[in-house]
Parts: C-alpha cells; sequence; structure tokens
C-alpha cells in the first residue's frame, strides 16, 4: 500500500491499474504463503497467462515458504512455477518493491530470463559492526 503513495509513486510504471485476469497480465505477483492447496490454481493462471510473461515472488513467505516448516507449506514459489524476481523482506520495504520493478525492466531490456534477487540499498553488516562497536565503548565508559 506504500508503494502506491504519492512518496513512492507506483503510477509511473504503468501499475496504477491491475489486471485480475491472468489473460490481461504480463507481470504475476505471489505475495503471501503458498499452500500445497494453491499450488495447482496457482501453476493453472500462470499457464493462462500470454508471453512473454514475469513473475515477482513478494517477501520471504513466497520466496522460501517464510518460517513456515510444515507439510502444508510450498518451500518456495519455484517449486510451483518459474520465477524472474526475489523481493526479500518480511514484509519488504517499499523501496525493495519499485527495485525489483526495476531490476525486472533492465532484465527484460536484456533478454535476461535467469532469477534475479533485489539487493539492499546499504550493506548491513557495516552498521552493525558500528552499532556493536559503539555500544561495546559506551558500556566500557559507565565503568
Amino acid at each position: 500500500m506504500a508503494v502506491a503513495s504519492p512518496r513512492f509513486d507506483f503510477s509511473r510504471f504503468g501499475a496504477e491499474a491491475p489486471r485480475f485476469s491472468p489473460r490481461q497480465a504480463d507481470l504475476l505477483w505471489v505475495v503471501g504463503t503458498i499452500s500445497q492447496r494453491q499450488a495447482p490454481a496457482l501453476r493453472r493462471i500462470y499457464e493462462q497467462m500470454a508471453d512473454p510473461k514475469y513473475t515477482l515472488a513478494f517477501g520471504t513467505c513466497a520466496s522460501s515458504g517464510g518460517f513456515y516448516d510444515n507439510y502444508t507449506t510450498v518451500a518456495g514459489i519455484d517449486k510451483v512455477i518459474p520465477c524472474d524476481i526475489y523481493v526479500p523482506g518480511c514484509p519488504p520495504r517499499p523501496e525493495a518493491v519499485l527495485d525489483g520493478l526495476l531490476l525486472l525492466q533492465d532484465k527484460i531490456a536484456r533478454g535476461d530470463r535467469t532469477p534475479a534477487i533485489v539487493k539492499p540499498r546499504t550493506d548491513p553488516v557495516p552498521a552493525a559492526r558500528e552499532l556493536i562497536s559503539s555500544d561495546r565503548l559506551r558500556l566500557g565508559a559507565k565503568k
């Protein structure tokens, strides 16, 4: 919902009018957990889409099954249909969703059909190291 707000302006990609019929769509957003009962219906919807067709896995649950580890949950969209873009996060940030769309546009322009993952805009490891070192300095100063 935040992607449709004026701050991120989702409509500049031509995505303000979603098509709810698979025969009119060229991008399938898979959002949320995929259960074993939903997998055949998802496969049928993907097969009804006209070529060229693209798939975007929205979030951790669609990409890898999330934290669900049981017999009813499919462990990722790629077990059912091919996926072009994986957007990580639970839920994904609006910036990551827009980066996923831009990555898909680049892949379409290059003619690349290999799966891609949206990378974070900043590397969290150096920031975490900086926080840990500053906490240690503060804790050492209190003694």
